[in-house]
């Protein structure tokens, strides 16, 4: 089953209902929404939906991975597919598949994202890919695996980091809190 149009308005809901100060940012995809757009496609311009994992370790660490195409260290997460059911779904998919960590040994914190993330992308002139905007749904997990076999397609390493890393001020005091 396929994320849905609707699916993407009723998590913003009950994100805006946890985040009432996000409202203004998040306009540009409701936006979005409202014209028609099916923000489920990686084609979709001037931007589109991806899902993206927090995933915190045993001892408060968070873990990122070394994004072969962008050379920085990022969140595990990822364009929804086909199969993705729901954003939290597409969120515990891409984990996986960048990590190896498999989702029988992760926990999600809830069904509401923690972090939504509004970035640019550069054009990808390999994939034909224009710059563009993420609409990056970011869900908490929770998990006392450690990292298994990395996606080496996508990616080339990861870490355990601390939550002082994050440059997110927004996302590491969300963070911190959760985990009180």
């Amino acid at each position: 089953m396929t994320i849905t149009a609707d699916h993407i308005r009723t998590t913003i809901a009950a994100y805006l209902d946890e985040h009432p100060e996000t409202k203004r940012e998040l306009g540009v995809v409701l936006s979005l929404l409202d014209g028609g757009d099916d923000l489920t496609s990686r084609k979709s311009l001037p931007g589109h939906v991806t899902a993206g994992a927090i995933l915190v370790g045993p001892d408060g660490r968070i873990l990122h991975i070394l994004h072969n195409a962008t050379q920085k260290w990022l969140l595990p997460g990822g364009h929804l597919e086909a199969s993705d059911a729901t954003l939290l779904q597409a969120a515990c998919r891409e984990l996986a598949e960048e990590t190896g960590i498999p989702p029988h040994v992760v926990t999600p914190h809830g069904e509401t994202p923690l972090h939504v993330d509004i970035h640019p992308i550069d054009a990808n002139p390999a994939k034909d890919e224009p710059a563009h905007q993420h609409f990056d749904f970011r869900f908490l997990f929770r998990t006392t695996a450690d990292i298994g076999g990395l996606q080496t397609e996508e990616v080339s390493d990861a870490a355990w980091r601390g939550l002082d890393t994050l440059r997110d001020l927004r996302l590491r005091d969300r963070i911190a809190q959760a985990l009180r």
